[in-house]
């Protein structure tokens, strides 16, 4: 086993992290949708290379809700950053599919520009961007009843370009990729992490499952399969988060077991390769990690710590918010 260690106290304003990116700088980019306290502005932090930490800028709010609640971020080609924002998170009645896809433009610390991608919807999660198209985990479709009355979720796809999509969250929405169902039935929650493997084949891991599946793509986009691709819950009970490093392992955030997971290259192997037990994460532990990301030769892990349920080991959330770094 590897062991964590401390990478970084946030600011007092800041009480979950989340999602990450790397600027063109060199930058580590982190969301905070601060779930655990929402009276902290949902909000973006730049890391420079001397673990210097600043708020970049808060999230613009949905006109309607006044949250902003960033997860999943992916720049674009042009440098736009995109964002999940996922409003319906919480369960506040209120906030149910107020989510949104945000585009971005940037200028020194400043938003000049804000494009709304994509609206309604129900549960925004991960996001990556590839050749010209936006790919998005949405981890619950609460409106879709499949026969087993197991939880149905998706992975939607968006052009760049793309604005005011409506989202209906139902099979009618032309904009779903494909769709899974989590069987799990102490765990109802679906898919969110997501990546891309070396042949460009697209990874996206079943939360409540434990799962990894496999989606494939002809050349015109049209999926051709979608199937489990790496499992064993003896090692991995979670998968919130993933990031592949360039020899084609893949890292996940074990989100239940304050665990991070490597899986090799061809999904067979599927090993823990760190773990901590509840904690306040002050001492470096995976304090509910909730994303991975490869960043200067080490993996940095955001400390979600904010769930307390029966099927995590988090049991409190303590502020201030951390995140931890593993030397691979």
């Amino acid at each position: 086993m590897l062991s964590s260690k401390l990478f970084a106290i946030l600011p007092d304003d800041i009480s979950t992290p989340d999602g990450m990116t790397v600027d063109s700088e060199g930058n580590l980019i982190l969301a905070c949708p601060n779930y655990a306290d929402q009276t902290m502005p949902g909000c973006i932090l730049k890391i420079d290379q001397n673990k210097n930490i600043t708020k970049w800028f808060n999230v613009p709010v949905h006109e309607e809700t006044g949250l902003a609640s960033p997860m999943g971020i992916a720049f674009g080609p042009d440098g736009d950053l995109y964002i999940c924002d996922n409003q319906g998170w919480p369960g506040r009645p209120e906030l149910i599919r107020k989510g949104r896809i945000l585009r971005l433009r940037i200028e020194g610390d400043r938003v000049v520009k804000t494009t709304v991608v994509a609206k309604n919807m129900e549960h925004p999660n991960g996001i990556r961007i590839r050749n010209g198209y936006i790919y998005v985990t949405q981890s619950s479709l609460e409106l879709v009843k499949h026969p087993s009355g197991k939880l149905v979720s998706c992975v939607y796809r968006f052009r760049l370009d793309d604005e005011n999509v409506e989202i209906t969250n139902t099979l009618e929405d032309k904009n779903i990729l494909t769709t899974f169902v989590t069987y799990n039935p102490e765990d109802q929650y679906g898919v969110d992490g997501i990546e891309f493997d070396r042949e460009g084949n697209l990874l996206v891991g079943n939360f409540g499952d434990g799962a990894v599946y496999k989606v494939t793509m002809d050349a015109d986009g049209n999926v051709t399969s979608n199937e489990i691709w790496a499992q064993n819950p003896d090692e991995l009970i979670s998968t919130d988060g993933m990031v592949m490093d360039a020899d084609g392992n893949l890292y996940i955030a074990d989100f239940c077991a304050n665990a991070i997971v490597k899986v090799s290259p061809d999904g067979k192997t599927v090993q823990r390769i760190a773990q901590s037990p509840d904690s306040d994460g002050l001492g470096g532990e995976l304090d509910q990690p909730g994303e991975p990301i490869l960043w200067n030769g080490k993996l940095v892990v955001s400390c979600f710590d904010t769930v307390t349920n029966d099927i995590v080991v988090n049991t409190a959330h303590e502020q201030p918010a951390t995140l931890a770094e593993i030397e691979l």
